[in-house]
């Protein structure tokens, strides 16, 4: 039992720095992709995060700022999506992402978004959304 104890502090000392370390990451954009972002969200605010946004007929379109931020595109509000952790290779076009949906017209926080080889076809591994931060016009 001593044993347990100590090994479950270190798994969770590892995980929380695991995770201070990817909120960190998700922070720091390299300059590119912070202008990118920047002319994306120009004259706009954010709002409080929601776990989904509507996408009937793929109206919300998808702009790939760099792995570890998307921006979707609504109409006139543009939402800022940070999947947890990364999709590694869609910056550089390598990877697609593919999400499949069944019966519902929206794309929530949690949902597991397949990446695929753009040259092979083949699955490449999986990224995982969360949560949708709306910026809307300011006034």
């Amino acid at each position: 039992m001593k044993l347990r104890i100590p090994t479950l502090t270190m798994i969770g000392a590892v995980a929380a720095l695991a995770t201070l370390s990817a909120s960190q990451a998700e922070v720091s954009l390299s300059p590119k992709a912070s202008q990118k972002l920047a002319r994306e969200l120009q004259g706009r605010t954010a709002g409080s995060a929601v776990n989904c946004i509507s996408n009937i007929r793929g109206q919300a379109k998808m702009r790939i700022i760099d792995d570890s931020t998307i921006v979707f595109r609504d109409q006139s509000t543009v939402y800022l999506q940070r999947p947890r952790g990364e999709c590694h290779g869609i910056e550089d076009g390598k990877y697609s992402l593919v999400t499949r949906k069944f019966g519902t017209g929206q794309i929530c926080s949690g949902d597991i978004n397949q990446l695929v080889d753009v040259g092979t076809g083949f699955q490449a591994g999986f990224c995982t959304f969360g949560p949708f931060v709306p910026y809307r016009r300011t006034k």
